[in-house]
């Protein structure tokens, strides 16, 4: 049985920057929520709950946000699930709307980010949530306590691919490419600057096989998007040309802490996903006309191309020498220019993906379009972890 109908009424999203030239986050993701209410012509006050995607930043924060704009006593519900932090905000959005409980919802994302790569979570004096998944790379040799956390997870996968596919490093680079090409024509994006593979290669080297520039910088931004029902945007004259086909959120299962570093990452997670959100949707991957994934490094977005579907297992190689990841190709992968590029500011990627996503379809992403796109597909993915994969239809 299908879903009840939900539409993106309205997106609104704020230029990305680098840590130390944004404004204070509570600005930001105001400024998000009204380019979202003046995109879909509504005022606050029409809105009935409102969900805030965050990663570093205290609690009530997404009250903080939403009292600058309006203070109309709604449900302000705060949501932190690490990268996956904007999409989980924007599927209970859904959610609510879909399950009859409001007809208008609002998901806004937000972070205020420090310079540097990400080394630790916020406190000393306790577990981390990911030290399950830390003992994994200790038993296997494969964690240094003393370089940055995050990319040796992806670092790790990457390595087990090359181990099991035999493709050549540099195919990873090229996605940054790739990444900075679409980039040059998104006026959101943080770096909009081209880069040459041999630049990529030569940057300075994080951790086997990744260098810097195929790692997502840190980032401040913020985006939103107004979710409601068909009768409630009859009602209010609202656009109504997106709308939300299907939309399933995953979370680890035993084998995330297998012998294989991939699934260490989320791509089995995000397998799953992927396939539930197109039996929702009516459609398979096959269909999808462009995507906004989750390329915090560039491991991961050739992983996910084969989790999501969009080309058979221990193809990624052939798929990106081809060229059918980008414009001319089969699928249009982060047209936005993704993480590696637009920025990552984690509590704000997923609905940022959004963001794109509803202009795409609406034809409104200007040089960077995606000629006839009616399917579009969204993953986003927080290690600890959680993936939620979205799939939008154009009517």
């Amino acid at each position: 049985m299908a879903a009840p109908t939900v539409y993106v009424a309205g997106v609104g999203m704020i230029p990305f920057v680098k840590p130390g030239e944004s404004d204070p986050y509570p600005v930001m993701g105001a400024r998000a929520v009204r380019a979202a209410l003046a995109d879909a012509g509504l005022d606050y006050t029409a809105i009935q709950q409102a969900y805030a995607g965050y990663v570093y930043a205290d609690s009530t924060a997404g009250q903080a946000v939403l009292y600058g704009v309006g203070m109309t006593g709604i449900p302000v519900i705060n949501v932190n699930n690490n990268c996956a932090s904007g999409s989980t905000a924007l599927f209970l959005a859904r959610q609510a709307v879909a399950s009859g409980a409001v007809d208008c919802a609002l998901a806004v994302g937000f972070e205020q980010m420090n310079p540097g790569a990400l080394k630790g979570g916020a406190y000393s004096d306790r577990p981390s949530p990911l030290d399950s998944f830390i003992q994994v790379l200790q038993d296997h040799n494969q964690f240094d306590e003393a370089a940055p956390r995050t990319p040796q997870f992806f670092a790790a996968a990457g390595r087990a691919y090359i181990d099991e596919f035999g493709i050549s490093p540099e195919t990873f680079g090229r996605i940054s490419v790739k990444a900075r090409q679409h980039a040059a024509h998104n006026p959101y994006a943080v770096f909009r600057k081209p880069a040459t593979l041999e630049e990529v290669m030569a940057s300075p080297r994080m951790t086997d096989p990744l260098t810097r520039l195929q790692c997502c910088p840190p980032t401040c931004g913020a985006a939103a998007a107004i979710l409601c029902s068909p009768a409630f945007a009859k009602k209010h004259g609202l656009d109504m040309r997106v709308s939300i086909a299907g939309q399933v959120m995953t979370t680890d299962r035993g084998d995330a802490f297998s012998d294989d570093m991939r699934n260490l990452i989320g791509s089995d997670m995000a397998q799953r996903a992927a396939m539930a959100a197109y039996d929702e949707a009516g459609i398979g991957p096959e269909d999808v006309d462009v995507v906004e994934l989750h390329d915090c490094f560039t491991v991961n977005e050739l992983l996910s191309y084969e989790a999501l579907g969009l080309t058979p297992h221990g193809t990624a190689e052939k798929f990106i020498l081809d060229g059918d990841n980008t414009y001319g190709g089969k699928v249009v992968t982060n047209p936005s220019g993704g993480l590696l590029s637009k920025g990552h500011p984690l509590g704000a990627t997923g609905l940022a993906q959004c963001a794109e996503l509803t202009w795409q379809l609406r034809g409104q992403a200007e040089k960077r379009q995606v000629a006839d796109a009616t399917i579009a597909l969204q993953h986003n993915l927080g290690l600890g972890g959680a993936c939620v994969v979205t799939v939008y239809q154009k009517h």
